[in-house]
């Protein structure tokens, strides 16, 4: 309760004497016997003595009141901070240009404003003020904006944004090191990145809140940080000095903070094996499959391809108790679907070993082949050539259909210049069903119902012009039948049309004679026996 003397105070203030305002404010300012310490309270009184002409009152503010305060004051109090920072206080010149900076942020700041703040800022800086360091660092493009989520990229930074960045770090403020430490991570500097990133992942190791989970949880940059300090350790680019249980405790922090590659690496190391489920040289003690199936799951559940695939190799594993190989079958695709170039070839390569009990799982060994082949798996590029090479044709380019007006035969023409873009025989371009052939990443050339000579094949649809043929011949052939009963007729007449129209191109097939027909006389054209 305030005593005599501060009721007289309180009641001076209340009457407007500046004196007493500039009193009750220095009073809730550092608390009293009588009156509590109030920061808001403070502002209140030394923003109203300031009004009258108290110099006093804005250095007061400008020295002791923060950024937070006066930026949710209900009266603009920026005026006084500057004032002070005109008068040489240089506390007072960096507020004065976080306010002016997150006014300018808003638009409403002009810019000789923004120039003063940024002198102010300098001056803070060089005064040692760790925060005026930082805010020059992002004013200079050094650190991204602040956010709740992991750094993405690290920003390109001026040569003097570099210099406050730095400076920052290197006082202690934690954005500024994370900021650095982004740096040097895209920039592969492995060295001078683990030199700052290790004090701090071994601080964050130690913490209440590593130890206990019940607390506040680490921040993202912080797992983040942890994750990737057991990513350096692991691929042996850490100091001697990082022991296999420091590398546990910062990969157990980070999977329990929900890092997926911290999981996946835990869930590997309780195997005791690679991701391709071979163990790892040199490891002592038995595995634990079912930690690292818990692990490895979540790790899956959060996006990571490989973490699936690596519990397609615990599932197969003969000294797994809970071996399956449904579920091995069921993760290795889920991998290969969620784009990892191994689980794609190994899909392909067992689809192609089960293509005796279904002929169309080639086509689905094809499809996973093509996909390991677009992401540079050399031995699926070689299955591929092995699977679906490509066959000279009967014709090898268009030469033959110059000068020529098929527009009365479309059929024909659309087989032709399927033909020679895939290179089809003659009986395969004369019989194929297009639409039923048509398979989205391959064509499937099976004519042996029709042509009994013929085997069937594929062919990878491999660049976006064939992909762009095959869909205008497709509009072509739209609600045609394909069959002998379709407009085209059986094979006799289908070849006897195209000898009749182009008997250049259809006298050999890949340098062999056939065998001469020619139509009866009834137009009754049957197969030969």
């Amino acid at each position: 309760m305030a005593n005599r003397e501060e009721l007289a105070v309180i009641r001076g203030a209340r009457a407007g004497r500046v004196d007493s305002q500039l009193a009750l404010g220095r009073l809730y300012l550092f608390g009293s016997a009588g009156l509590p310490k109030s920061l808001p309270t403070a502002l209140h009184w030394l923003d109203r003595a300031a009004q009258q002409g108290c110099a006093e009152a804005w250095q007061l503010i400008g020295n002791h009141i923060p950024v937070d305060l006066a930026r949710d004051n209900s009266q603009p109090v920026t005026g006084w901070y500057e004032l002070a920072y005109d008068g040489g206080l240089v506390r007072a010149g960096l507020v004065y240009a976080q306010l002016v900076l997150g006014a300018l942020n808003e638009g409403q700041c002009t810019p000789a404003q923004r120039a003063k703040a940024l002198r102010a800022l300098e001056d803070a800086a060089r005064a040692g003020f760790p925060e005026a360091q930082w805010l020059l660092a992002r004013e200079h493009g050094a650190a991204p904006p602040e956010t709740d989520e992991p750094v993405a990229r690290a920003p390109v930074a001026s040569p003097a944004g570099q210099r406050w960045l730095r400076q920052a770090a290197d006082s202690g403020v934690g954005a500024a090191q994370f900021a650095l430490l982004e740096q040097d991570w895209s920039a592969g500097r492995w060295s001078a990145w683990l030199e700052r990133a290790l004090p701090l992942a071994r601080a964050l190791a130690g913490s209440d809140a590593a130890q206990d989970h019940t607390a506040a949880r680490l921040a993202p940059d912080e797992v983040l940080l942890l994750s990737r300090c057991a990513r350096l350790v692991a691929a042996n680019e850490a100091p001697h000095d990082v022991g296999q249980d420091e590398l546990l405790r910062f990969w157990e922090i980070a999977a329990a903070e929900q890092d997926r590659h911290a999981q996946f690496a835990l869930g590997l190391w309780c195997a005791r094996m690679r991701v391709d489920g071979k163990r790892i040289p040199g490891s002592h003690g038995a595995a634990n499959f079912k930690k690292a199936v818990r692990w490895l799951t979540l790790a899956g559940e959060q996006g990571l391809a490989e973490a699936w695939y690596a519990l397609s190799r615990i599932y197969i594993k003969p000294e797994f108790s809970q071996r399956n190989v449904l579920e091995a079958q069921k993760y290795l695709e889920r991998a290969a679907e969620m784009g990892y170039r191994d689980a794609q070839l190994e899909c392909g390569n067992a689809a192609w070993r089960a293509r005796r009990e279904n002929e169309n799982n080639d086509v689905r060994a094809l499809f996973w082949l093509q996909k390991a082949a677009a992401q540079a798996c050399p031995k699926a590029a070689a299955a591929l050539r092995k699977l679906a090479p490509r066959q000279p044709g009967a014709w090898k380019d268009l030469g033959g259909l110059a000068g020529r007006d098929l527009a009365a035969h479309p059929l024909l023409a659309a087989r032709l210049e399927l033909a020679v873009a895939f290179g089809l025989s003659r009986a395969e371009a004369l019989l194929l069903d297009i639409r039923g052939a048509d398979r989205g990443h391959c064509l499937v050339i099976d004519i042996r119902a029709s042509y009994g000579r013929s085997r069937r094949r594929l062919i990878s649809v491999e660049t976006a012009q064939e992909r762009q043929l095959l869909d205008r011949v497709a509009l072509v052939f739209e609600n045609v039948d394909c069959g002998p009963g379709g407009p085209e007729g059986n094979y006799r007449q289908r070849l006897y049309r195209l000898r009749s129209l182009l008997p250049e191109m259809a006298s050999t097939e890949s340098g062999t004679e056939e065998p001469e027909e020619s139509p009866a006389p009834d137009g009754d054209y049957s197969l030969a026996a």
